[in-house]
């Protein structure tokens, strides 16, 4: 093994600081986990504002962890997830028989969360005409279940999460004023990947680690070449995609190794997993990678980059017997991206086609 060319994924773990179960790889993310332990210990309602993908939860459950009430329960509501007529229902609960289906009394998510903290998550995605019925609940911290005669009482702390721009959604009157104010009390901001890359080397240990370890594998190094690829992409998805990026390149290798021919070929073509044409039809051998290394990791050029991009489709297209739904699934994009990158690099030949 070319020490030059490897890094150990212990070494790109040592030093770092983990908080709970985050590691603290950037410098901007330890900077909100300083936020986050100073305003945990008190009641106050907290807006966290970050992309999908950015660990919005996991601060929530830290805010919880550490505050006032940790023994108590920790509920999480998406908010994309409230159904039309039963949304009240789902929010305050329902006593027996206040509606055909209701068969038995029901708590809701606000009084599930009585004596510990609730996370309204994708807070944006909260219909408009139950933002007022929020308000109430927020402001009187009582909450009236469907088919009752009386409201009851509630005592939790209040989370909001969501990756819309809350303030634009106001003057765009989706968001209504005073919620915003209200749930606005503090807020956080968890800054997305593409800005953490002083971090990206370690958090790619990190999943490493994890993933290595639940499929029982032994990998221990990863390649100059392929750090580089994952320090230059943008990550759309943010942490939860190189969670998942990660996860395919330790199934993939064959080695005990991560080498760029095991990382998904979005990544190794530069370019962000999207439905977007003109993202598709790019020529990697057009693009270089950002200049973003670790410890001195070399750069690759874009001639270099396109040719280890062919080496992973010829892989995974001679793995499969030439099976394009499967070479497609391997490598973690569409059927239809595929064909596009086969006919780029002139492989149209290899195994049977499908």
């Amino acid at each position: 093994m070319d020490s030059q060319t490897d890094f150990e994924v212990s070494s790109l773990l040592a030093g770092c600081e983990y908080f709970g179960e985050a590691l603290l790889a950037s410098a901007r993310l330890k900077k909100v986990y300083e936020l986050v332990q100073r305003v945990a210990p008190y009641n106050a309602t907290v807006l966290i504002n970050g992309e999908s993908g950015t660990g919005k939860e996991l601060i929530a459950s830290t805010l919880h962890r550490l505050g006032p009430n940790p023994q108590g329960p920790f509920v999480a509501l998406n908010s994309a997830n409230l159904v039309g007529p039963l949304a009240e229902s789902q929010l305050f609960g329902h006593v027996r028989g206040a509606f055909t289906d209701a068969r038995e009394n029901s708590l809701g998510y606000f009084r599930a969360a009585q004596g510990g903290m609730l996370l309204l998550d994708e807070i944006g995605e909260l219909p408009l005409d139950l933002q007022p019925k929020i308000l109430r609940a927020v402001e009187n911290r009582e909450v009236q279940a469907v088919g009752a005669y009386q409201a009851s009482r509630v005592d939790l702390r209040l989370v909001a999460a969501t990756n819309c721009n809350l303030r634009a959604m106001v003057a765009a009157r989706t968001f209504r004023e005073d919620l915003y104010y209200r749930l606005n009390a503090i807020s956080l901001t968890v800054p997305p990947l593409r800005e953490c890359r002083d971090g990206i080397a370690a958090l790619a240990a990190h999943f490493i680690k994890i993933h290595s370890r639940q499929a029982d594998r032994a990998i221990s190094h990863i390649s100059s070449h392929a750090l580089a690829i994952l320090q230059s992409y943008d990550w759309p998805g943010n942490v939860r995609e190189m969670s998942h990026a990660i996860q395919s390149a330790v199934l993939m290798t064959e080695n005990a190794r991560i080498d760029t021919a095991d990382l998904p070929a979005h990544l190794l073509a530069g370019e962000n997993d999207t439905d977007n044409e003109a993202e598709f039809d790019r020529d990697p051998r057009a693009t270089t990678p950002l200049a973003k290394t670790h410890e001195g990791a070399s750069v690759m050029g874009a001639a270099e980059l396109a040719t280890m991009t062919r080496e992973a489709l010829l892989r995974s297209l001679e793995s499969t017997r030439g099976n394009r739904q499967q070479a497609a699934k391997i490598l973690g994009i569409s059927r239809q991206k595929l064909y596009r990158m086969i006919a780029r690099y002139d492989l149209a030949q290899v195994g049977r086609l499908s």
